[in-house]
């Protein structure tokens, strides 16, 4: 139900879960997690196979440490085990009678996977979003649109968040641009969720209609999710400087819940929901778990979502997690995204991800903050080059642009692109409606 009887002014929606004492809630986090464990053992046909295959049974768990004697489950684990014996398959826990929504993966790098929620889940999942909106700012007196996708995507239903807040939610969902620039100028809401990228181009296609983001409208709060820009600081600085609101990073999956974590006011990472989900840090080659603070692959244990235990999955997700206390009072960790292992490319034994690049395209001027990165083998060596857009307008020669990029480039991420590819504002093609195809892999190893 909705908590309008919430003073607008009070920070936290829910203190006493928001900033409980980290001894606290990693109490509440073991106690949840012995329980899960238990459940998924006793009613998932997968877990109990590969608990008992690792030799690890239910009561091994007497600490948070003891998690990581239990195998790792994947996207792979997923695709191998949904649909077999049973619609949702041996990762499912209850009964498809008591599934009430499915959400699916893009299956942009492989076969879509199913998420199931029962009606429980369903409810905790829109609780969570509330708090994660108020989190973000919204209260009951905003007007907010909801610009996501609502095909089978998981962070569809989060719109029923906001209304649980209490909002005046229009779900305006991917709609086309002209239409949805009709509703902002329409109906003047303050808050509005949709993609990095998505926000920026919606933001230029509104001056070329030869409108002003910042007066001519009514938003003050631009939620992004789906990319990592929005904790790219300069990304972040450039949407905000286009709209002149406040743009807050919110983070999800579609094997767990639509948002799992939100940036507060500090904008120093982003708070995940640890009283649900128990986040480690691992190689992403051997697995071990690593200390709090240290890169590596990002891994998610569910501690009360029914209809599909996630024990130990890992994202693929590199970053790291702060566990220190928040300046915004928060005690909940904090999760830092730095890009994808997949996505991850080793230029002179140097990491580059192509957050590394966006960076750099966003905060140098005269470019329009487009691009795309193209990465190859050549002589036994992997090169990448980089295409970027001149400001429109621009009559900076092409060459000098060019060199000014590579320089940037090497002096951000210590190594120099192979070459830099200048086209004219809105020739390279990557401005999309929503989500932006940027990362092209042309190497052998990934064919």
């Amino acid at each position: 139900m909705a908590k309008k009887n919430i003073p607008y002014d009070q920070k936290y929606y829910d203190p006493e879960i928001e900033c409980m004492p980290r001894p606290e809630l990693e109490q509440l986090q073991l106690e949840r997690l012995q329980t899960m464990v238990q459940y998924a053992y006793d009613n998932t046909v997968y877990y109990k196979r590969s608990f008992d295959a690792a030799g690890v049974k239910p009561s091994d768990i007497k600490t948070l440490d003891d998690l990581a004697k239990f195998p790792f489950i994947n996207k792979q684990t997923e695709r191998d085990t949904q649909h077999v014996g049973s619609f949702f398959g041996e990762l499912c826990s209850v009964p498809e009678e008591d599934v009430v929504f499915m959400a699916t993966s893009s299956g942009s790098t492989g076969v879509p996977t199913v998420s199931p929620f029962t009606q429980e889940d369903f409810d905790l999942w829109q609780d969570t979003e509330a708090r994660l909106f108020w989190q973000a700012g919204m209260r009951p007196n905003d007007r907010y649109v909801h610009g996501l996708n609502f095909a089978l995507y998981v962070g569809g239903p989060d719109v029923i968040g906001a209304q649980r807040l209490g909002a005046l939610a229009i779900w305006a969902g991917a709609i086309p641009s002209d239409r949805l620039i009709f509703v902002l100028k329409q109906y003047q809401p303050t808050i509005i969720w949709t993609s990095p990228s998505y926000a920026w181009t919606l933001g230029q296609k509104i001056k070329e209609k030869g409108l002003d983001p910042r007066n001519d409208f009514s938003i003050r709060t631009i939620i992004v999710a789906g990319e990592p820009g929005g904790s790219i600081e300069s990304t972040r600085e450039s949407i905000e400087e286009l709209w002149g609101a406040n743009v807050v990073d919110f983070f999800g999956l579609s094997d767990i819940y639509g948002a799992c974590a939100a940036m507060c006011e500090a904008k120093d990472g982003l708070h995940i929901v640890e009283d649900q989900i128990l986040v480690e840090t691992v190689d992403p080659v051997t697995g071990e778990v690593l200390e709090p603070g240290s890169t590596g692959e990002l891994t998610y244990t569910t501690l009360m979502k029914k209809a599909r235990p996630m024990i130990r999955f890992r994202t693929g997700d590199i970053g790291y997690v702060s566990t220190e206390k928040c300046s915004c009072g928060r005690t909940h960790a904090r999760i830092h995204v730095t890009g994808r292992k997949d996505e991850m490319f080793i230029v002179g034994a140097v990491n580059v991800f192509p957050s590394d690049v966006e960076y750099v395209v966003r905060k140098e001027p005269g470019l329009t903050g487009e691009y795309s990165i193209r990465v190859y083998d050549e002589n036994f060596s992997t090169r990448y080059e980089v295409s970027v857009e001149r400001a429109l307008g621009s009559d900076e020669p092409y060459d000098q642009v060019s060199k000014r990029v590579e320089a940037a480039l090497k002096a951000h991420t210590g190594v120099r692109p192979a070459k830099v590819i200048v086209f004219d504002a809105d020739k390279l093609g990557t401005s999309s409606e929503h989500k932006a195809k940027r990362f092209i892999d042309e190497r052998d190893s990934a064919k």
